[in-house]
């Protein structure tokens, strides 16, 4: 009997007994849907993580200043006073890997044009803090040196600012008024969205950061000129581990930090968090996909409860193809097969159920959804092989039945 002969009995068979054959193959559909919902999810969920990691910026590192010690109590990061502006053009300067080291401070304002006024947050940034952060301009352009360092009174406006001031009209030579500064509008940032915290990354204002300490928080003026953060962006082909290190070790020689003692700073690696998110979304991914798995081991046993019905109710069948030449393979691989179509099928409707179920929870939770080949595969390639372990034992069993016994079966 050839391949496509036992299919094709195969496919009779399961057609004469159809509601049967579908309940059989419900354990099969419920698992390798459960399976593609949830690796479609996860793989959303890691493709989210990485967009908000990319949306701060690729190859970052962030340098804040350390804990303060007060009273014997340690605050947390970012409570020392520590960290300026030479800090950032040393960083630049000695180490090597470092494409940008951009200072900024920041603070909130009140935003006034016209009728409209917005509370947001303002940034004093320094040269290549649009690189480092990977944020280009939707339209004007960049600070220039004489605008940098002559505190001038220009800004460049996130989208949202520039949305809730000038509704779709170009803000671009218009003028605003920071803290009732007035402000020449120069440029706008392109969109950015929401980052890993949720918020809006577009609802700011950049000011040159001399004009920030100079005319917006003057209390930040003064010789020291401290800096908030320090935005590190590592040249693409160095190692982050190496360029961290060389950071720390310089900072530690700066500020004359003894061994053991602790460093007056944090560097904050993005790609580490990325890292760490997507390593801790595998495992999750991995641990429902197991729980999933169970359904479809729980199918296959249907499949093999069933094939063993089907084997008694069809002892006579057996008997009689047995009686006109069929041999005991022939019967083996009618069997079989039998259990592997079922198995097949069920997963077929498992991955249509799966997808759609994915589709519809992606649109209703605004959620990405990313579904590709390999788990489409890997759900075939499982529901083929729970057909044929489940199915072998009963296919055996109708394969080693005598043909005289066979045809006196009542």
């Amino acid at each position: 009997m050839s391949l496509w002969a036992a299919f094709r009995a195969a496919w009779r068979a399961l057609q004469a007994n159809w509601l049967r054959s579908a309940l059989t193959m419900l354990g099969i559909v419920i698992g390798v849907a459960a399976v593609i919902t949830l690796v479609a999810i996860g793989g959303g969920a890691q493709a989210r993580v990485a967009e908000h990691i990319r949306s701060v910026g690729a190859n970052l590192l962030l340098i804040v200043p350390g804990a303060l010690n007060t009273g014997g109590v340690r605050g947390g990061a970012a409570t020392s006073p520590r960290l300026t502006e030479d800090d950032a053009r040393a960083i630049a300067r000695e180490v090597q890997g470092v494409a940008v080291a951009s200072p900024s401070v920041s603070g909130n304002v009140q935003v006034v044009a016209g009728n409209a006024n917005w509370a947001t947050r303002a940034h004093g940034i320094g040269f290549g803090h649009l690189e480092a952060r990977d944020w280009p301009l939707a339209e004007g352009r960049m600070f220039d040196v004489g605008e940098m360092n002559g505190s001038a009174k220009v800004a460049i406006l996130g989208r949202t600012v520039a949305r809730e001031l000038f509704g779709e009209e170009s803000p671009i030579g218009r003028s605003l008024r920071v803290n009732q500064v007035p402000m020449r509008i120069i440029g706008v940032l392109d969109r950015k969205g929401q980052n890993a915290s949720g918020e809006d990354q577009d609802d700011t204002v950049l000011l040159p950061i001399s004009t920030f300490r100079n005319r917006i928080h003057r209390w930040l003026a003064g010789p020291q000129k401290r800096v908030y953060v320090i935005s590190v962006k590592v040249e693409e082909g160095w190692s982050f581990d190496s360029v961290q290190q060389e950071i720390a070790s310089l900072l530690r020689q700066r500020y004359k930090l003894q061994a053991g003692e602790p460093d007056s700073f944090v560097l904050r690696n993005l790609s580490e968090v990325l890292e760490a998110e997507q390593a801790s979304g595998r495992v999750m991914t991995l641990m429902l996909a197991a729980v999933a798995g169970v359904s479809l081991l729980v199918g296959g046993i249907g499949i093999m409860n069933i094939m063993l019905v089907s084997v008694t109710e069809r002892t006579r069948e057996i008997g009689l193809r047995m009686a006109v030449g069929a041999r005991s393979r022939d019967i083996l691989a009618q069997f079989l097969i039998e259990a592997v179509v079922l198995s097949l099928a069920g997963g077929a409707a498992g991955i249509l159920i799966g997808a759609g179920a994915s589709a519809l929870i992606g649109q209703l939770a605004d959620w990405p959804i990313v579904l590709g080949g390999g788990p489409v595969l890997l759900a075939v390639g499982f529901s083929a092989a729970v057909g044929m372990f489940f199915g072998y034992y009963p296919a055996r069993r109708a394969a080693a039945l005598l043909p005289i016994e066979a045809l006196r079966h009542e």
